[in-house]
């Protein structure tokens, strides 16, 4: 038989490396095995691919359509929200809420899903409207008033905390769409945050008139000066508990994206609204 013709050998094990994987190390090790084999089918840094392109890749890598799919639909619904890393990021907290799943359905059934329970459970309105994207604002009129006032369904209405909410719906395939939910807090972060920075202005212009008042009447300078800071400190903590008080309400707009997601995942939206959301939905229908 020709040299040409001769097969090459199979990899041998190399001696003394006979080791037993644990789940995490096998799922670490295939993970680097797939990047390795990849690498050489993906193209140089700054030429831009097909999706059809990006299909045959992957399938060289042994990925499947459907997972390709899923992660194309959801790097659509990606929104590219700077990285907070300020004082006031660290203190307060983000400004900006999102949550992202996949769930069963088709684009134009979820995205009316979504639409009607943004208007008809959370209280909001429409703000804009798109082939593949909603945004609502809070309700600004009498009844939205009216309905977190009286509030007989004992919902938080925890979404009107957001000056705006988006929703972005992407088919992954012929039953499952990519959901992603977005909710902007940034305005009621700086209203809490100039509230505290108020709270520690009154504190430190309370600090100066005490040191004042204490330097008319001769203290000594130790007592003075600790008396002094005492108005500056507390206001300080003031401010500081009161900037945290955001941190409560992006943890609850973040639950409440998630909520929603949770119903779609589960088909709960086929229920019956209450009674006020009957209402409200029966107030917004057109005329004839």
């Amino acid at each position: 038989m020709a040299a040409s013709d001769e097969k090459p050998p199979a990899p041998v094990p190399v001696a003394g490396r006979q080791t037993l994987l644990d789940r995490q190390a096998l799922e670490r090790v295939l993970a680097r095995a797939a990047e390795l084999q990849g690498a050489s089918a993906l193209p140089e840094s700054g030429d831009a691919i097909s999706e059809s392109q990006l299909l045959d890749i992957g399938n060289e890598v042994g990925l499947s359509p459907a997972t390709i799919n899923q992660a194309l639909a959801e790097e659509r619904t990606r929104v590219n929200v700077p990285e907070e890393r300020g004082l006031v990021a660290q203190v307060a907290g983000a400004g900006f809420a999102t949550a992202t799943r996949t769930v069963p359905g088709n684009p134009h059934d979820v995205l009316a899903t979504i639409d009607a329970w943004m208007l008809r459970e959370e209280c909001l309105q429409v703000q804009r409207r798109f082939a593949e994207r909603i945004t609502w604002e809070p309700q600004r009129g009498l009844f939205g008033k009216l309905r977190r006032t009286v509030n007989v369904s004992g919902r938080g209405f925890y979404l009107m905390d957001a000056s705006q909410v988006s929703a972005t719906v992407l088919p992954v395939d012929s039953s499952r769409v990519v959901v992603r939910l977005d909710a902007d807090i940034h305005a009621s972060r700086a209203r809490r945050v100039g509230i505290g920075g108020f709270v520690a202005a009154v504190g430190a212009v309370a600090s100066g008139v005490v040191g004042l008042g204490l330097a008319v009447v001769h203290l000594p300078l130790l007592i003075a000066a600790g008396s002094a800071v005492l108005p500056f400190a507390g206001g300080t903590f003031a401010a500081y508990r009161v900037a945290r008080t955001h941190r409560t309400v992006l943890s609850s707009v973040q639950l409440a994206l998630e909520q929603i997601l949770d119903r779609l995942e589960h088909g709960e939206f086929d229920r019956p609204p209450g009674l006020l959301g009957a209402i409200s939905s029966r107030a917004r229908l057109p005329r004839r």
